[in-house]
């Protein structure tokens, strides 16, 4: 893996409760997509740190003047949850941006990307809501696209569930100035792409389609 490349789990209790709760097996999908939330905003919160744009305004208390920093809405910043699980990192996230646009985004089985803006300026900051990095063939192509418009390096930020280390090491070996914030980074994936331990596929999960099978 290049040594260049951050990743960022941060040691924080309810970072690792809420990825307990995804974990569980027996978790429903109500409670699934809580735990998603919840991910997402401490994510986001740690990944915004030392990121979002600040500036420095005069503020007139009711006993004096003294200086406040506040987020800078001048530099826009830009949502991009991978659909449909990384609604659920959004949905947590947006507790904790003061603005942003959104874009959900959808890979097709072709590799076609859908959703992405057609353009994206200069000084726009880009947010990547990524349920789980696993052999990072769809991440790749996405970053790909990314970087013939401009954002890469440090006008990008990447939030994720679960990275598996072959994902990691294929992402650094190719975008070494990638900046990444995960719950926990696991060692494996199986022979069908999946992260061991994981916590199963998180669209099927988050969606509750899994369990409609049993219903029938």
């Amino acid at each position: 893996m290049a040594m260049s490349l951050r990743v960022v789990v941060p040691p924080h209790p309810l970072i690792a409760h809420w990825l307990t709760v995804l974990r569980d097996g027996g978790t429903p999908p109500p409670l699934f997509g809580t735990a998603m939330l919840e991910l997402g905003r401490w994510l986001t919160y740690e990944a915004l740190r030392d990121w979002l744009p600040q500036r420095v305004v005069a503020v007139h208390t009711q006993l004096a003047t003294t200086e406040g920093q506040v987020v800078d809405a001048t530099i826009p910043l830009l949502a991009l949850p991978l659909l449909p699980a990384g609604l659920g990192l959004w949905e947590g996230a947006r507790t904790v941006l003061p603005a942003s646009a959104l874009a959900p985004l959808w890979i097709e089985a072709q590799g076609q990307i859908i959703g992405l803006p057609d353009a994206i300026g200069d000084r726009v900051g880009v947010l990547l809501f990524v349920p789980e990095i696993t052999a990072a063939d769809g991440l790749m192509l996405l970053l790909e696209r990314l970087a013939e418009q401009g954002v890469q390096g440090e006008r990008l930020r990447i939030i994720s569930l679960l990275a598996a280390a072959p994902g990691l090491k294929a992402l650094g070996e190719r975008w070494s100035d990638l900046t990444l914030y995960c719950a926990c980074i696991d060692a494996d994936v199986d022979d069908q792409g999946r992260i061991l331990p994981g916590f199963g596929d998180a669209d099927l999960r988050f969606t509750g389609i899994e369990g409609l099978a049993s219903l029938g």
